[in-house]
């Protein structure tokens, strides 16, 4: 049986995965919310709250492969890192020409986007050869 704050804990990672599936999803339509990052956020918070989630998740259609490869080499396909470059650069631009926002949230967001984009690319692109497997270009 399981503890209180273990049962809480547990709680705490499905609801954190829940939502992260849930944005990541609409971000599929939205380009102000990006994919990947909720995505992969959801499949951490799973791998700690449910089994059954993670795996779900990791064996998803179209999630599933970038998400294997992100929990076994820590790779971002080089299209995702572009596509989250494009996307980042509008939002700046929207906010640097167009918004009222205040200047110190201006700011904050474009250290916390261009933080994101450090973390992006600092990250490999192709996952590494095994041995005996042929190089398949994508």
């Amino acid at each position: 049986m399981q503890s209180e704050p273990s049962k809480i804990k547990k709680t705490l990672y499905l609801a954190i995965g829940y939502l992260s599936f849930v944005l990541g999803f609409i971000g599929m339509f939205l380009p102000i919310l990006p994919t990947t990052p909720f995505m992969i956020v959801a499949l951490w918070a799973f791998s700690k709250g449910s089994v059954k989630m993670h795996r779900w998740l990791i064996n998803h259609s179209r999630f599933g492969g970038s998400l294997r490869d992100w929990e076994q080499y820590k790779v971002i396909p080089i299209k995702a890192k572009l596509t989250a470059l494009a996307f980042i650069s509008i939002s700046i631009s929207y906010l640097v020409f167009f918004s009222n926002v205040p200047i110190y949230a201006v700011i904050l967001a474009i250290s916390s986007m261009l933080g994101a984009l450090i973390y992006v690319f600092t990250r490999k692109s192709e996952r590494p050869l095994v041995q005996d497997e042929p190089a398949v270009k994508k």
